[in-house]
């Protein structure tokens, strides 16, 4: 099959967006003939670069960008870069159009960004369309907004206005009701989609690991560590939930068990006198941001993750932790809560903080006081990472769905 690819950030060995927009494709070229519409600005050389290392005959790239407007990171990397995305996409449908007539593509997908608030406009294309995985319809509960500060909630209410407007783009309700089939990451982004008109939905995390990520992470050593030691590891945002998880350590008063924190962020300062509060400052490490290699090293110092974010349409970070063989503890929120299950961790009920602090505690105690339940979840963990949240085991789900949309599509027309 011809499948032409909408992949706004992508480049090789990178993580986040433009990681997603690589693997994905990479994966699909193993299948099928693969063009890519993307940026020059930030990822053609290093994408050239790549692929005269490793050539891949089926993968092209087609690079172009706003004429008036060719450094997409010129007016900033938020409200700048959204508006340039934006008016990428309008432009990315004359250049799909146009190759369209040249080569007759038997299916278009948009990969990244990962958003269902934006619209895609190669859902206008006469062949099936598919969308996503898309993110971003997941909220922090109401209940959690006691703990934030003012500059926080007007970051919460800033984004669910933002996001609103987005869904009532006539062009992203139309790239819904048009798309064959849509992926969301989350059970919250699926209903908002639904509800802005996709026929078909399923839910499909855009967080994976490449075979190699998976082998250099079960390479860690076992979770045996003593003392127990849980790790956090993101960047220190109020959303993030790591306030619930210092409180969820105090109150499960492991005395002898250590928590170390890494990243940085806005929160720094207030988890720093929250942990003095507490009165456990003297069991915590705040190692701020490190190096992927020097992180890994921690992980596989440590017992358990604690990752208690409350609105992540991903969560890779519990990935790389099951693949490490560790447990994992989040909330029943976004991205996270599809990638974990009972038998890789704990999944802490979100209805309220005080709930959630102490099913946190809970988790942290049973973790600690049974070293075989920490091997047992690690163990499941892992095998989960391997069948369902591997770049290669995405690419073969891709390869069925593709095949699927495409006899259909010959079938209606035939008719």
């Amino acid at each position: 099959m011809k499948v032409l690819i909408s992949a706004y950030s992508c480049e090789p060995g990178q993580g986040s967006e433009p990681g997603v927009g690589w693997n994905v494709v990479q994966e699909i070229a193993k299948y099928h003939q693969v063009w890519v519409l993307t940026r020059p600005d930030e990822s053609k050389d290093i994408i050239e670069a790549e692929l005269a290392r490793n050539p891949v005959p089926s993968l092209h790239f087609v690079y172009f960008t706003l004429p008036f407007w060719q450094d997409s990171r010129r007016w900033g990397h938020s409200g700048g870069m959204q508006l340039h995305y934006y008016l990428w996409q309008i432009q990315a449908y004359f250049v799909a159009r146009q190759l369209h007539r040249k080569i007759g593509f038997d299916l278009t997908h948009h990969i990244t960004f990962v958003r269902h608030s934006s619209p895609s406009f190669l859902a206008l294309l006469p062949v099936p369309f598919v969308w996503g995985p898309v993110g971003g319809g997941e909220s922090a509960p109401k209940a959690y907004w006691q703990d934030f500060n003012l500059n926080n909630r007007l970051y919460e209410i800033l984004r669910s206005v933002w996001r609103w407007i987005g869904e009532q783009d006539p062009f992203t309700r139309l790239t819904a009701c048009r798309s064959a089939i849509a992926f969301a990451t989350t059970s919250d982004t699926a209903q908002r989609i639904c509800t802005i008109g996709a026929p078909q939905v399923k839910i499909l995390s855009q967080c994976n690991l490449s075979e190699r990520e998976i082998l250099q992470l079960v390479q860690l050593p076992s979770p045996h560590t003593q003392p127990v030691r849980f790790i956090s590891i993101a960047r220190l945002l109020h959303w993030k939930g790591l306030h619930l998880a210092l409180r969820a350590f105090a109150e499960a008063k492991l005395s002898h068990a250590e928590y170390w924190i890494l990243g940085e962020g806005s929160e720094w300062k207030r988890l720093q006198t929250l942990s003095e509060d507490l009165g456990i400052k003297h069991q915590l490490k705040f190692l701020g941001h490190l190096p992927r290699e020097e992180a890994l090293v921690k992980l596989g110092s440590s017992s358990a993750l604690v990752h208690p974010s409350l609105h992540d349409s991903g969560g890779l970070v519990c990935l790389e932790a099951m693949a490490a063989g560790r447990p994992v503890i989040c909330l029943d929120l976004g991205g996270p809560a599809v990638q974990v299950t009972s038998e890789t961790g704990f999944v802490v009920p979100a209805d309220n903080p005080k709930q959630s602090v102490s099913g946190i505690a809970r988790a942290m105690i049973q973790l600690a006081e049974d070293v075989d339940l920490r091997v047992k979840m690690g163990q499941a963990g892992q095998q989960r990472v391997r069948e369902l949240f591997s770049w290669d085991a995405q690419g073969k789900l891709f390869t069925q769905i593709y095949q699927d949309l495409n006899s259909s599509h010959r079938m209606a027309i035939n008719i």
